[in-house]
């Protein structure tokens, strides 16, 4: 196996798939990268058994072959090196791998191709293809409200939800909920995909990262997800458990409206908090016509703090408690100038949503409030 490539553009690619690569394991070969190569193309792929990652580059190649190289030695030898033409040959009979510049050889020794774990394979009947920046959104705006209780699994991931002419992202972790949809924007109008699946958090995480071209091809099988990107695929498997039915916990019956300017509020809250108790994180919102108090106190160590802003509310006075962080981070993924927040009582689940919606795009979020010691 022979090849001749410029090292900035073998270590890009390393780092393209280095998400996948675990930093121990019990299967010492999965700190690898698998390197392939067919005529003048290059492929590195990475896997921790969960996620795998593999790139695609040119380069001139001169003798087909494949084998593992330790993926650390390799980009840590490639980060230490100004940008220059390397020659990288392996001997797969013995594992022998030799990386030549014109100033230096580097020996290593590698294991062969045979004992890497293999990738998951799909047919390219389930697989829908949309905008980047669609996906993004759908990923973005709904990660933070991810679970990471592991006791319950199914939570700890995305909930996508594919349909014919939208496709839908839920995350929650018992506390607050988020739901994206996006309708009209699959290539081709329609799909014939329908099928709920669940996400690993870690590999939407990832696909944010390495989201870089305008479009993204998303393929399912039974068990795994793939994204296809121009010279990247992010495989990841399937969280295989029920996802709890989100839609019986948003009210239809929160008729007490507020609308608010999204970046006061989100900066008088910051303030308030830092006078609120460190364990429970609790501020006090209090309704009234056409203003709302925030307002915070830390008994512990006796700190206190309150804020009026204006607002559009006509409904009857309220007082609702709310954990400072859930209600930061709902304010903080969205993007419009003004929020509507859709009250029923103080104990109920809030609504929070935008007041200006882009075309297509449907934001819900939600979240339980605090029972407020009076």
């Amino acid at each position: 196996m022979k090849f001749t490539v410029e090292t900035n553009e073998l270590q890009k690619a390393l780092s393209k798939i280095n998400g996948a690569i675990p930093s121990k394991s019990t299967l010492p070969i999965l700190e690898n990268v698998l390197v392939t190569l067919e005529a003048n193309k290059l492929t590195l792929t990475a896997t921790d058994l969960e996620l795998s990652m593999s790139a695609i580059l040119e380069v001139r190649g001169s003798e087909d072959g494949t084998i593992t190289v330790p993926a650390k030695k390799v980009m840590d030898t490639l980060r230490a090196m100004p940008n220059q033409q390397l020659v990288f040959t392996a001997d797969t009979n013995t594992n022998k791998i030799k990386m030549i510049t014109e100033n230096g050889e580097y020996n290593l020794i590698g294991e062969a191709s045979k004992e890497y774990p293999s990738i998951p394979e799909f047919r390219g009947e389930n697989s829908i293809t949309v905008s980047n920046e669609v996906m993004k959104s759908m990923i973005s705006k709904a990660i933070f409200a991810v679970s990471v209780d592991e006791l319950r699994p199914a939570m700890t991931g995305l909930l996508f939800q594919f349909r014919e002419s939208e496709i839908r992202s839920v995350a929650t972790d018992g506390h607050r909920l988020v739901r994206i949809i996006y309708k009209d924007i699959l290539e081709g109008g329609k799909s014939k995909l329908s099928k709920d699946v669940i996400i690993p958090s870690k590999a939407l995480g990832l696909v944010l990262k390495v989201a870089e071209e305008e479009k993204t091809t998303i393929m399912l099988n039974s068990t795994h997800v793939r994204f296809d990107f121009k010279n990247l695929t992010l495989t990841s498997r399937l969280i295989e458990e029920a996802y709890p039915n989100y839609e019986s916990v948003i009210p239809l019956d929160n008729d007490k409206k507020l609308q608010i300017n999204r970046e006061e509020l989100l900066s008088a809250i910051k303030r308030v908090a830092l006078y609120s108790s460190t364990n429970t994180h609790q501020i006090r919102m209090s309704l009234k016509k056409n203003e709302v108090k925030i307002s915070a106190e830390d008994i512990d160590f006796g700190g206190e703090a309150r804020e009026r802003l204006t607002c559009v509310y006509g409904s009857e006075e309220m007082e609702v408690g709310f954990n400072a962080l859930y209600l930061m981070d709902i304010l903080s993924h969205l993007e419009s100038d003004e929020v509507l927040f859709y009250f029923n009582s103080p104990v109920k689940a809030v609504v929070v949503t935008q007041a200006k919606t882009k075309e297509k795009e449907d934001v819900l979020m939600l979240v339980m409030p605090m029972r407020l010691n009076v």
